[in-house]
């Protein structure tokens, strides 16, 4: 009975082992959760960094075109994603509810700080970029009105209709904060819609004043005027993926492939990446496969 009893502890003992076993096996060999907000650069480098991913082996399972920042932000901390990309500047203001400063490394700094310690959250070596919000205007429109600075709105509010994003009109480094810093008073609240919609509402006169980002390819493919931020209102956004603590930790594959894209991409190539999705209106997909290809020797 007793040579039975130690039989049978052994084998339970195997068995606990095997499913541990299994199960360590299983967590390694999860697929990545790669979220991105709803607008074509995030589903541009989410692509980028899923393919790359692929090539290495890593099972990834794409959660595109979430929404906004706060949708991204919070579906990681759920644990429901496992890295998105996101933008410095956008997590100091948005998410920390700091107020804008002008220093890229003490941002950095502050967000990686704080992410690490609130949520277990890393961010990745910086992907060589900034996308700033930009004030855009048509180029007739900078000649009719003289407009070189966002300081030279100021006289012009009751003629120019203003478009944004609906972050942008909420957000304390968007158009509450731009007012009182530049002292803006647009008398009519502005129009609200997706960020999609803005180049089209700005090319049809539907509005005169958009606040795009510093890499939309559509700026030069419509000859339009950015304006320049002449106060540094804007905080610095450089862009990274945000990942989960325990994901950059433990998956050295991920970590790997997030480290070899540091600085593979500058503000030109997003720009043209860009401009591929939204006014050759190529897939994502393709666009990330063909920048991989031709940048392979960088992040191999």
């Amino acid at each position: 009975m007793v040579g039975l009893e130690k039989r049978l502890s052994r084998g339970v003992r195997l068995a606990i082992g095997a499913v541990l076993l299994l199960s360590a096996c299983r967590g390694s060999d999860r697929s990545v959760r790669i979220g991105s907000k709803n607008f074509s650069e995030q589903v541009i480098l989410a692509e980028i960094a899923a393919q790359a991913l692929e090539a290495k082996g890593v099972r990834v399972d794409r959660r595109l075109n979430l929404g906004g920042t706060f949708v991204c932000h919070n579906a990681l901390r759920a644990g429901e994603l496992d890295l998105y990309p996101e933008y410095t500047g956008t997590a100091f203001t948005a998410i920390l509810g700091e107020k804008p400063v002008s220093d890229p490394a003490a941002v950095r700094r502050a967000v990686a700080e704080a992410y690490a310690k609130r949520w277990d959250l890393v961010w990745s070596p910086p992907l060589g970029f900034e996308n700033n919000f930009a004030l855009i205007v048509r180029r007739e429109d900078a000649a009719r009105w003289r407009l070189g600075r966002i300081s030279d709105l100021v006289g012009h509010e009751k003629e120019i209709r203003p478009g944004f994003g609906y972050e942008f009109v909420e957000r304390q480094d968007g158009f509450p904060g731009l007012t009182r810093a530049y002292g803006l008073a647009f008398p009519l609240r502005p129009v609200e819609m997706d960020l999609g919609l803005l180049y089209p509402a700005l090319e049809n006169h539907k509005v005169d004043l958009i606040a795009g980002n510093s890499t939309d390819g559509l700026i030069a493919a419509l000859d339009a005027v950015v304006l320049e931020d002449d106060r540094r209102y804007f905080p610095p956004y450089e862009a990274s993926f945000v990942v989960r603590g325990r994901v950059w930790r433990e998956r050295k594959g991920v970590r790997g492939v997030l480290e070899r894209l540091k600085d593979s991409i500058d503000a030109a190539t997003m720009r043209r990446l860009n401009a591929a999705v939204d006014r050759d209106k190529r897939r994502p997909e393709d666009v990330a496969r063909q920048f991989l290809a031709e940048d392979s020797l960088r992040i191999r």
